[in-house]
């Protein structure tokens, strides 16, 4: 891994769209105010016919907040790139324009399209490897392809494209603080390896519930869902960093071996019914915001049934997990925003006779944003000396210091692929979902309904207990 910025250019294709304004800008100002990115240049393009000063205004505006807290030269630096910066209007799906702009831009170039997938794909499609500089960088936002097929074939035109390690598939959920912490609570610490496996743990169970509802997504989230927009890519890797076994390092390689490794032992097992689970909100109260049903919300296509909340059992089949279950949920509006990963480890065999109280199962939880961890155990209570009680031992864990697309950029900048998806990861993750997919499709598992503000459906076996 290396800290030596690389990338002369970022070329936003997208530059006018959403992901760019809320999440790519503020990240890459971070990373500027932290005098991470010295030499940077920035370019927009996009569809839109914004005039520079548009373009500029947008730049200046998604800097500010960095601006107010950095030091003399972070704001020396963040002015630098947003008085350079220019934009260009391409239609990136005709044969030529993108090519063009590439070879005016200084490189290494990376190349971040923030583009709806199936726009990205056919840019990609066009180029040809001549028309790419030496030292290009390809950035993909999720979801990568849509299926396995579609990820495989997209595979292959990037390779034709650029190596393997200039191809960043971004996941900005697995933030480097979180994947390190996740790996050092795992493997540096002795008394957490002999009880990590399928004698001591009951199942494990990874949670990202939002408070937050469509929020004027429905172009992209309609066609997703909380399945493939969360499940499909993050929670499944979330699940692999909790599931490896030791790494010899930690670097890009040997991680993401690990990693694969796991996900090729991953399937979710039919009967789907009773594997998986599916419903979406309706009309509720978020804090004091009063939501409509989601089938009533702009853009919504009610016939499409697209869910908003998912939950789904991963079997691993391998020597250390077999048996376990791995419950990945994700869901919008809900009651409580909880971002967990929660293991529960099976109950003692025998407890001494002359305890009274409640004997519960053991529970290490970490939590992601603020990443915290906490250890449930029993202890006996006080007053009476013989009665078992609950005891929690909590702490914080290091914050990445910069939002998740900072990160993310960072590692585009100096060639890290570290936080991207490889290849082979990617299609294996649509493996796993794809006949979950096909199974809703056919209407084989119900989609149930749940008020917005609420926990969802009473009869689920929640992954999030008291």
């Amino acid at each position: 891994m290396t800290s030596k910025t690389t990338v002369k250019t970022l070329l936003i294709l997208g530059a006018s769209g959403d992901l760019t304004g809320r999440l790519l800008l503020p990240g890459l100002a971070g990373l500027l105010a932290a005098g991470r990115a010295p030499g940077l240049r920035l370019v927009g393009a996009g569809s839109d016919p914004w005039s520079p000063d548009q373009w500029q205004e947008r730049v200046k505006g998604a800097f500010e907040a960095a601006s107010e807290s950095a030091d003399t030269a972070g704001r020396a630096a963040l002015a630098a790139v947003a008085e350079s910066t220019e934009y260009h209007q391409v239609d990136v799906t005709a044969d030529g324009p993108l090519a063009e702009l590439l070879a005016q831009l200084e490189g290494p170039v990376a190349v971040y399209f923030a583009l709806p997938p199936h726009v990205s794909q056919k840019a990609c499609e066009i180029l040809r490897r001549e028309q790419v500089p030496d030292g290009t960088r390809l950035v993909m936002e999720k979801p990568f392809g849509s299926g396995t097929e579609s990820a495989r074939e997209l595979n292959k035109t990037l390779a034709a494209l650029v190596p393997e390690d200039h191809i960043h598939r971004v996941d900005h959920f697995l933030g480097k603080a979180t994947v390190l912490n996740i790996l050092g609570l795992r493997f540096a610490n002795r008394f957490l390896e002999p009880v990590w496996n399928r004698e001591h743990v009951e199942k494990v169970e990874i949670v990202f519930d939002e408070d937050l509802a469509l929020e004027e997504r429905a172009r992209y989230y309609d066609a997703a869902g909380a399945l493939r927009d969360m499940i499909q890519s993050h929670l499944l890797h979330i699940m692999a960093f909790l599931a490896i076994d030791a790494p010899a390092t930690i670097e890009e390689r040997d991680l993401r071996d690990a990693v694969a490794t796991v996900l090729r032992a991953s399937s979710i097992k039919a009967p789907f019914e009773a594997s998986t689970r599916r419903a979406r909100y309706t009309a509720g109260t978020l804090g004091e915001r009063t939501v409509p049903d989601y089938a009533a919300e702009q853009g919504v296509d009610p016939g499409r049934n697209t869910e908003t909340l998912a939950e789904v059992q991963v079997d691993i089949d391998n020597w250390r997990w077999k048996g376990v279950p791995f419950i990945l949920r994700s869901g919008k509006a809900m009651g409580e925003r909880r971002k967990e990963a929660v293991i529960t480890f099976r109950p003692v065999p025998q407890l001494p006779v002359g305890f009274t109280g409640v004997d519960s199962p053991n529970q290490l939880r970490i939590g992601f944003g603020p990443d915290t961890l906490e250890l449930h155990v029993d202890v006996n209570g006080p007053g009476n000396i013989f009665t078992l009680d609950r005891a929690t031992l909590m702490a914080e864990l290091s914050a990445a210091g910069m939002l998740p697309y900072g990160e993310v950029l960072e590692g585009i900048l100096t060639g890290d692929p570290l936080l991207s998806v490889r290849g082979d990861t990617a299609e294996d993750c649509w493996r796993i979902i794809e006949p979950v997919l096909q199974a809703w499709a056919d209407g084989e598992v119900p989609l149930e309904e749940y008020d917005a503000g609420s926990t969802g459906p009473a009869a689920w076996p929640t992954a999030v207990e008291d």
